[in-house]
């Protein structure tokens, strides 16, 4: 069976990671909905069913959100790239791929359910839980600017990057 764009982009057919990368930064913002979909020049209505994950959410509403908090939408081949993606700044990628990232994945020596891929709430909690173990040396610059992106929207004060 052919896989959808959706599926082989690495979104989830009800968009949830999706929703919540939205709900995450405009709240890690502290922004209303109400603010930011007036900023986005669309209802109220839109913007929740965005964060709520629905599909059927036309790509224009899409779009306007996201340029509304900052953020940039682009399209990858996951299987295209095995090494840290350098970032441009203040981007954090939906999915966040544990082989791509070396020292998030020695701290995610935990996750034994087969877990590739962690979301940006996920990532920001490993990174803050165990940045003692941390070696900042050893980070490089595709990883400086995903715990940058993470810091700029989860908040926090990591030092040393």
């Amino acid at each position: 069976m052919a896989k959808s764009v959706a599926d082989q982009a690495g979104i989830s057919r009800a968009g949830l990671p999706l929703g919540e990368a939205l709900r995450a930064r405009r709240k890690g913002l502290g922004i209303s909905m109400t603010a930011a979909a007036e900023a986005a020049r669309i209802s109220r209505v839109t913007w929740h069913r965005l964060e709520k994950g629905e599909t059927t959410v036309a790509l224009g509403s899409l779009l306007a959100a996201a340029e509304a908090l900052g953020l940039h939408l682009r399209l990858e081949d996951p299987a295209a790239n095995t090494s840290a993606p350098d970032l441009p700044a203040g981007f954090l990628p939906l999915h966040i791929a544990l082989q791509e990232f070396p020292q998030l994945e020695r701290l995610a020596w935990q996750v034994q359910d087969g877990t590739h891929a962690l979301s940006p709430r996920e990532a920001f909690g490993l990174y803050q839980r165990n940045w003692r173990h941390l070696d900042v040396g050893a980070l490089d610059s595709g990883e400086r600017a995903l715990i940058h992106a993470l810091r700029d929207t989860f908040g926090g004060d990591w030092p040393g990057v």
